[in-house]
């Protein structure tokens, strides 16, 4: 591990503990409004379900955005080999995003009231658009938060002519992230007009933004732990970010199918929200190719374990039951359905919260000094984590293709005679499977809460190291790439599969009442592709177990110089 260099990089550590602690009442809030699925009577008219929804995504963006933030604050000084510039800014960011966590967090249940805070024609304290329901003044505050945030990530990085491709990707990530919010921060009175700039910001940050800084963040971040060549890393960014965007500003278009706006969206949409996944399958790749390559040793398993569980989880999320959903023919019927939150939880926590969290697991022990610490807790909390998510999202899918039925092709929408039967065995495993990701997500915020606080247990310290690989055989053999393409493969096999059932709904028999097709369809590609990802994660890790220990490493390292010398 690398040794804290440049005192500013301390300002980073409280945006992590910041992220664990609104990761935390997200959570919390989550289990409220699972639990709410099951007895919908549970808190109504004390806290409603609508309210409470928009606090847990609401509070899901911001730590996402804690963790990015201290991500590019960590790394900054290491791509710039300098201090951060104006720190004072940088404490002045963090004051302000607390304030804006505590406004959404108080100005939520003014929805249910009708109060917005009308004032000049703007909603100044709550404006009721989802994921943008802060209102006017925080819409501001937010957005000299992100300036602070370019300027200083601008101030702080070399000369232009000394970036490389990390440098340029985080540079137009934060400069983007600050335009693009532009258009979330006035009010237009047609609801068409409103929702065609709400999802400018909601899908360019995420599908677009947010996608550069996190190919930017996870190639850095693989050069930290893996040595591997900036300039192949470099390489890999360079083109990922050109097919983000490639792919990305037009494939916006899946939003507007439904809104009012011309058919050609339906066209247009489909076909580049189908390129979308390209740039996933790339980062896929590359993350196999920088963790195999040198065979160097794994020295902080829980920070590769939830680098490898974002880019695994934007692959499928993201990527595969993305494609299955975004283009027309499909869309129209999953589009408002619970199809949707199972895509969304995978891409959302998979691609952008586990980042946030590897980031911490790198950075929180160098931060505190520590040379040393139990890696135990967070290895088992991402296994609880991956298989929690994995499992609420097969329910959302599940729950989601009979809701389908149900509303899309029978019109029938008595919620509670009809519907809410139905899909209550899957309503029940949301909090059942939300419960293993809490357990998880609880041991990975004390885990990081409390590195370097608390003594490493002797059982922990005194684990014999190996001094040899492991022999390669079975399942604990060398990842080959032959091996790694039949799994990726074997993904979108499975995502094919779920793309025919929601396809099958446009069937003649599906609209005479016989939903066999696609329940079959279902049933098949969704548990297999959920399944086959969760197989896949744990091959790659045991995959990792075949290189060198510590020891060997460094004998095989220095007998590679000496043969070059």
């Amino acid at each position: 591990m690398i040794k804290i260099e440049y005192h500013t990089q301390r300002l980073s550590l409280r945006f992590f503990l910041l992220m664990l602690v609104l990761f935390l009442f997200q959570m919390l809030f989550g289990l409220l409004i699972a639990t709410q699925h099951v007895d919908p009577t549970l808190l109504a008219g004390i806290a409603n379900f609508n309210i409470l929804r928009a606090e847990h995504t609401n509070l899901g963006i911001l730590w996402i955005l804690s963790g990015f933030i201290g991500t590019i604050l960590f790394v900054g000084p290491l791509l710039s080999r300098r201090e951060l510039a104006a720190p004072w800014l940088i404490q002045i960011l963090f004051y302000a995003l607390i304030a804006v966590t505590v406004w959404n967090v108080a100005t939520q249940s003014l929805a249910a009231d009708g109060i917005a805070g009308w004032w000049m024609g703007q909603p100044w304290l709550q404006e009721g658009l989802e994921y943008l329901e802060a209102g006017r003044a925080a819409d501001l505050v937010i957005f000299i938060g992100f300036s602070i945030l370019t300027y200083v990530v601008l101030r702080t990085f070399p000369a232009r002519r000394d970036w490389n491709e990390i440098h340029w990707g985080l540079a137009i990530g934060v400069t983007a992230l600050t335009f693009v919010w532009l258009f979330g921060v006035f009010f237009v009175d047609r609801l068409d007009l409103q929702e065609y700039f709400r999802w400018y910001v909601v899908h360019y940050w995420v599908e677009g933004v947010w996608e550069v800084i996190h190919i930017s963040l996870v190639g850095f971040l693989l050069v930290l732990m893996f040595k591997a060549d900036v300039k192949s890393v470099g390489y890999a960014v360079f083109w990922g970010i050109s097919m983000v965007w490639l792919s990305g500003l037009i494939g916006n278009a899946h939003h507007y199918f439904w809104i009012g706006t011309p058919e050609f969206w339906q066209f247009w949409g489909s076909l580049f929200s189908a390129l979308e996944p390209l740039p996933l399958v790339f980062c896929f790749w590359h993350i196999y190719l920088d963790a195999h390559q040198d065979k160097r040793p794994l020295e902080n398993a829980p920070a590769f374990y939830f680098i490898l569980g974002s880019v695994v989880l934007e692959q499928v999320g993201a990527g595969i039951l993305g494609f299955t959903m975004t283009f027309a023919l499909t869309n129209v019927w999953s589009h408002g359905t619970w199809v949707t939150p199972s895509h969304a939880h995978l891409a959302l926590f998979g691609t952008f919260g586990m980042l946030g969290i590897a980031a911490a697991y790198y950075a929180v022990p160098l931060l505190r000094g520590v040379k040393e610490f139990d890696q135990r807790l967070g290895r088992v909390a991402f296994w609880l984590v991956l298989t929690g998510m994995l499992g609420i999202a097969f329910a959302f899918a599940i729950g989601g293709t009979i809701q389908v039925f149900l509303y899309r092709s029978m019109g029938l929408n008595w919620f509670g005679g009809q519907v809410f039967p139905a899909m209550q065995f899957f309503k029940v495993l949301i909090p059942l499977f939300g419960l293993v990701f809490a357990v998880g997500a609880g041991l990975l915020i004390y885990d990081l809460l409390t590195i370097g606080l608390r003594p490493v247990s002797s059982a922990a310290r005194d684990l014999p190291a190996p001094t040899q690989a492991a022999p390669e055989r079975g399942w604990r053999s060398v990842l080959r790439g032959t091996e790694a393409s039949l799994w990726l493969m074997g993904m979108w096999i499975f995502g094919a599969i779920i793309t025919l059932g929601l396809l099958s709904f446009n069937l003649d028999s599906v609209a005479l009442g016989d939903p066999t097709i696609p329940y079959v369809l279902a049933g098949l590609g969704y548990p297999g592709l959920l399944l086959i990802t969760l197989l896949f994660v744990w091959r790659f890790l045991a995959s990792l177990q075949a290189r060198p220990a510590p020891a060997a490493a460094v004998a095989n390292l220095g007998q590679e110089q000496a043969a070059q010398a």
